[in-house]
């Protein structure tokens, strides 16, 4: 049975905002790497009890002038897609923008070229001439455990993946704000519960917890429908819930 009733608001009502900032850098680092920002947000309905005009009483009216719908971000993503046949070798300007864009470079790519490696190359099908990675996901903490991370990603990866011949992510645990992942027992849970999610999107383990998804595969189309399947069961279960959260 899907649950929901732990959910903060309506899941049918998340959406995402991806948006590339271009900062109009004439240098080969911004040719070859684009990081996109993707915002997950909550669309609800908020009261200005300020502009009511039943102030400064209690409002009771459905459909009182002062209430109007807002996006409320409950969560983010970056992407970054590198263009390997443009601009500088990706290889540097991968480690040079992070440790984790690095952990990805050292498993994929020739140092040389800045090119896919042999091994790479030979399993992946010439469909585009870049490398997207999904760099990291996150959700506020009352939207986690239901799966939505996989379905908003998998989202996110659609609308980004054209051009590019390879997805490619590194697994692990950005929100260190929580004291009982100082237990190594559960940093093991979590991170674990982390890479299935990815799996439920088509991902496989490469190497060296570098992890890969084919654009050109049937999977991708596969695992979106059963993603979007999943989500559409969240929100009718949330629907049919009589007693539902309103605030997010």
């Amino acid at each position: 049975m899907t649950k929901s009733s732990a959910l903060p608001g309506d899941p049918s009502e998340l959406r995402l905002r991806i948006s590339y900032d271009d900062e109009l850098f004439d240098t080969p680092q911004a040719d070859t790497l684009e990081r996109w920002d993707v915002s997950v947000l909550h669309r609800r309905c908020v009261h200005d009890t300020a502009h009511c005009s039943t102030r400064p009483g209690p409002c009771d009216t459905p459909d009182c002038s002062a209430t109007a719908a807002a996006d409320v971000a409950v969560g983010s993503m970056t992407f970054f897609k590198v263009h390997l046949d443009r601009g500088r070798n990706a290889f540097w300007a991968m480690e040079e923008e992070s440790e984790e864009l690095y952990e990805v470079a050292q498993v994929l790519l020739d140092p040389a070229t800045g090119n896919f490696t042999d091994e790479a190359g030979e399993m992946l099908e010439y469909v585009g001439a870049a490398l997207l990675v999904m760099d990291r996901v996150t959700l506020h903490e009352p939207w986690r455990g239901h799966g939505l991370g996989a379905v908003l990603a998998m989202e996110a990866v659609y609308r980004l993946v054209v051009g590019c011949r390879a997805v490619a992510c590194s697994p692990g645990v950005t929100d260190l704000s929580g004291s009982r992942l100082t237990d190594r027992a559960e940093w093991d849970r979590v991170y674990a519960k982390i890479t299935q999610g990815w799996e439920r999107i088509g991902f496989r383990l490469y190497r060296d917890n570098v992890f890969l998804l084919s654009p050109s595969s049937q999977v991708l189309e596969e695992q979106r429908g059963v993603l979007r399947a999943r989500f559409a069961e969240l929100g009718a279960a949330w629907a049919s819930t009589p007693a539902r959260h309103t605030s997010a």
